[in-house]
């Protein structure tokens, strides 16, 4: 069976779809933020709160969806909840699509930089 995009086997066509959860998953920038932090090992959810300056029950809602996604567990440490990533592969995506997204940031600002340079050295040379 043809599933589209030349996937022909179900194994095939259920990487994609995992792939596109785990996207969906990552899609709000707090989830990226909070998957950064714990790329540098467990967080407590007061520790997520202090860092990213966002109000608690946020982060926790966040960080419901990134366990219901599979990207994160938790494990109770007394009172409170330590969190991992489940797979560090997982930090690597999120830290080559930041560093993708500040790239194309400056490419975009240098561009727009220079239009605006060459629109004033235009306006200077016909006076």
């Amino acid at each position: 069976m043809d599933y589209g995009c030349g996937v022909t086997t179900t194994a095939g066509y259920e990487a994609y779809e995992g792939a596109g959860e785990l996207l969906r998953a990552l899609s709000a920038p707090i989830r990226v933020a909070i998957v950064t932090e714990l790329a540098g090992g467990e967080r407590c959810v007061h520790e997520l709160v202090d860092k990213l300056g966002a109000p608690q029950p946020l982060v926790s809602q966040h960080l419901r969806v990134l366990r219901g996604a599979g990207v994160v567990r938790g494990a109770r440490r007394g009172r409170e909840i330590a969190y991992t990533l489940v797979d560090e592969h997982i930090a690597h995506i999120v830290a080559d699509a930041v560093s993708h997204a500040r790239e194309a940031h400056v490419r975009e600002r240098g561009s727009t930089a220079a239009a605006h340079d060459g629109g004033e050295r235009a306006i200077e040379e016909k006076h």
